[in-house]
């Protein structure tokens, strides 16, 4: 993020990177059977569809010893059997971080641009399409229905959803919402809203919305109730990890970039 300008406004973006840096490297028990551990200055998800590993801005470690914290989770996971994403940001230290990753056999997937903005600024009454409603869900049923309504936006079996989002719920429920806009029976949009305990930020999570339903609207309505609903605990800041898609629409609405975002991901299929 060099290219990021001077003055008030470098200067706030630094500012806001600073607190995603302080507060937000960690990760979340998805809860269910999922548990998380740690392993040096990293933080690592078992039980979860595939592992996760995270860490602060700077590991710490370099060199050899970098590449065998690498070749530990890469071990770890294939031990198990499992597919296992390691989070990567644009500014993390060491700087050969992501090379290294490369040598041990991970792979990049498609990057993502981290958004900042004041949930204050951001709440307004949603503004949804005739036909089109908003409603907050819990039940299994409307989870695996989200689950099919994103399996069908991205081409891919996302049925491992539902099962994640339910035991998020039921291991936090006052600090997981899940919203789905719906015209009829059907799911066109969903989104949902996590709260961390003792954090500033609530995260944006989904908000994928089917093909023929998108440009009026929808997504934005939920960004919108979302930051009520963050304004309204008074967490006063919203993050998103944002696809190339999604990132000009929160843009346009007032979040600013503070870093980009990208998986590595190590498979057993990968393996040679």
């Amino acid at each position: 993020m060099d290219n990021l300008p001077a003055g008030p406004t470098g200067a706030l973006i630094d500012e806001l990177r600073t607190a995603y840096d302080a507060q937000l490297r960690g990760v979340t028990p998805p809860g269910g059977s999922a548990r998380v551990e740690t392993d040096g200055p990293l933080t690592r998800v078992v039980g979860w569809h595939r592992g996760f590993v995270t860490g602060p801005r700077d590991l710490g470690v370099d060199g050899q010893a970098l590449d065998e914290l690498i070749a530990r989770q890469r071990d770890f996971y294939a031990a198990r059997g499992e597919a296992v994403e390691w989070k990567t940001r644009a500014h993390d230290l060491p700087a050969d971080l992501t090379e290294r990753l490369v040598a041990a056999g991970f792979t990049a997937e498609d990057g993502e641009t981290v958004l900042i903005g004041q949930s204050a600024a951001l709440a307004a009454d949603p503004v949804l399409p005739d036909g089109v409603v908003l409603r907050r869900v819990t039940a299994r049923s409307d989870l695996e229905r989200i689950a099919a309504m994103e399996s069908a936006v991205w081409g891919e079996d996302w049925n491992w959803l539902a099962d994640d989002l339910a035991a998020r719920i039921e291991n936090a429920p006052e600090n997981t919402v899940v919203l789905v806009a719906e015209a009829g029976t059907e799911v066109v949009c969903a989104a949902w809203l996590v709260f961390k305990d003792g954090v500033d930020f609530a995260g944006l999570w989904g908000g994928s919305t089917l093909k023929e339903w998108r440009g009026r609207g929808i997504y934005r309505a939920l960004v919108a109730r979302r930051a009520q609903l963050a304004a309204a605990r008074e967490v006063p800041y919203l993050y998103v990890d944002a696809s190339a898609d999604s990132a000009p629409i929160l843009t346009r609405l007032g979040l600013h970039a503070v870093t980009t975002t990208t998986p590595y991901v190590w498979s057993p299929q990968s393996r040679p």
